[in-house]
């Protein structure tokens, strides 16, 4: 049995009596996050070019797989530091996790922001920046859970979909910055000057979050001292209390985190190599569905709070996103239809903003306060090791394999066929 949670008027439920002010709650939970999605959201965008510098090869699907691969390689890490920095929340609070998540993050992102070339330190080159995403996927493993968390407890019933919502604004205001310096880029800059230094430029505006959030940070109040602390630590607990829940749960991230790397982060890619649009079209598509998920996010936070209930919405949410998947893909590759495939992308990435706040609200309401941070942390950094990490290199063997670019379409389907019948076998429950 899961132990029992202490309420919000316990000494263990709190580790201050000021209540931390709105704006800079939100504010201090989503940087991490948002610099997170920034930095992935830029990487992918500037995949071809980082893959040409770092990673020379005979083809530039070689580049380009070789530079994909670095990017999910980061992903290993997030499993080892979910554990690790999961469990800090739940010991030492949620704040303090916090505190070193950003850091860890920071660091990695200036070893990817100041790495040489190969062309000018040889292998020393794509090794330091494999480094660097393996810094940057440790730190984010523990994140989701400590943040996402923190937002949670520290919002009254009728407010907590707002709250977690802001998780996923996040991502999609990264998202929105990361698209949009890269259609400026694109159109201010040269492509020897783009090869040269301009895809820098991204990863050292990310670096300056960094001084920034952890002023915000530490400002904010603690919602968990860590008192009752579980026998065993907090991830023996939720592997040996909650498996089916972790089991589903996986399934359940999996279907948002593959919409999220391939409908948003690899879409850019795919329209240049693969479609042949103008790399300023792909970029200022990426904005406009970044828009598009930020103001899902947040009416879906406003609709969860009102409706109270969180599964029905992610199953609804996530049959409109596989009926929009197939059409999507076979308009963007027709010229006559492509106005349509921008349309059906954003009613696809609406779909996964409702599925991903009420997939993580239906997680971390189902969760005692002891292993909150450690379970969906866990949950998140495993399913998106295993399929946010491999989901572009997918895509791009599946197409080079089949000869088909409509193959990344197949294979979200199935998946997200099977997301969406672990979603309707998790049961629902919600704890304080």
């Amino acid at each position: 049995m899961a132990q029992a949670l202490p309420t919000s008027s316990t000494p263990a439920a709190q580790a201050t009596t000021a209540p931390p002010s709105r704006a800079k709650l939100i504010a201090a939970a989503s940087l991490g996050n948002g610099l997170e999605m920034f930095d992935f959201t830029v990487f992918s965008f500037f995949a071809a070019i980082i893959g040409q510098l770092y990673f020379p090869s005979d083809t530039p699907y070689g580049s380009l797989l070789m530079a994909v691969g670095v990017f999910g390689v980061g992903f290993v890490m997030r499993p080892l530091g979910s554990m690790v920095l999961g469990a800090y929340a739940d010991r030492h609070g949620r704040k303090q996790a916090m505190l070193l998540t950003i850091s860890l993050m920071g660091l990695g992102s200036a070893l990817i922001a100041f790495t040489p070339t190969h062309a000018q330190i040889g292998l020393a080159a794509p090794l330091i920046l494999l480094l660097g995403r393996l810094l940057q996927g440790f730190s984010a493993g523990g994140e989701i859970g400590a943040a996402t968390t923190l937002l949670l407890e520290s919002a009254s019933p009728g407010r907590r979909g707002f709250h977690v919502s802001w998780q996923v604004i996040s991502q999609g205001g990264s998202a929105l910055l990361g698209a949009g310096l890269g259609a400026l880029l694109t159109r201010s800059l040269s492509e020897a000057e783009l090869h040269a230094w301009g895809w820098r430029i991204p990863f050292l505006v990310g670096l300056l979050i960094i001084p920034v959030g952890l002023y915000i940070r530490r400002q904010v109040d603690e919602t968990w001292s860590g008192a009752g602390t579980v026998e065993g630590g907090p991830v023996r607990a939720f592997l040996r209390e909650h498996p089916r829940r972790f089991g589903l749960g996986l399934l359940i991230v999996m279907s948002a985190t593959l919409l999220t790397y391939l409908m948003q982060f690899y879409m850019p890619t795919y329209m240049t190599r693969i479609v042949g649009l103008p790399a300023t079209s792909a970029y200022l598509a990426g904005v406009a569905s970044s828009a598009v998920q930020m103001a899902a996010a947040l009416a879906a936070g406003l609709l969860l709070d009102r409706f109270g209930r969180y599964k029905p919405v992610a199953l609804v949410s996530l049959a409109v996103a596989l009926l929009g998947i197939y059409p999507a893909f076979v308009w963007l590759n027709d010229p006559t239809t492509q106005g349509l495939a921008f349309a059906a992308r954003f009613v696809v990435i609406t779909a996964m903003s409702v599925n991903m706040t009420a997939g993580l609200l239906l997680i971390l309401a189902g969760l005692p306060r002891p292993v909150r941070a450690t379970g969906l942390a866990m949950t998140y950094a495993l399913a998106v090791t295993l399929f946010g990490g491999t989901a572009q290199f997918i895509a791009t063997w599946l197409i080079e394999a089949t000869g088909s670019p409509l193959a990344p379409a197949w294979y979200l389907i199935v998946m997200l066929l099977i997301g969406w019948l672990a979603l309707l076998s998790y049961p629902e429950r919600h704890l304080d």
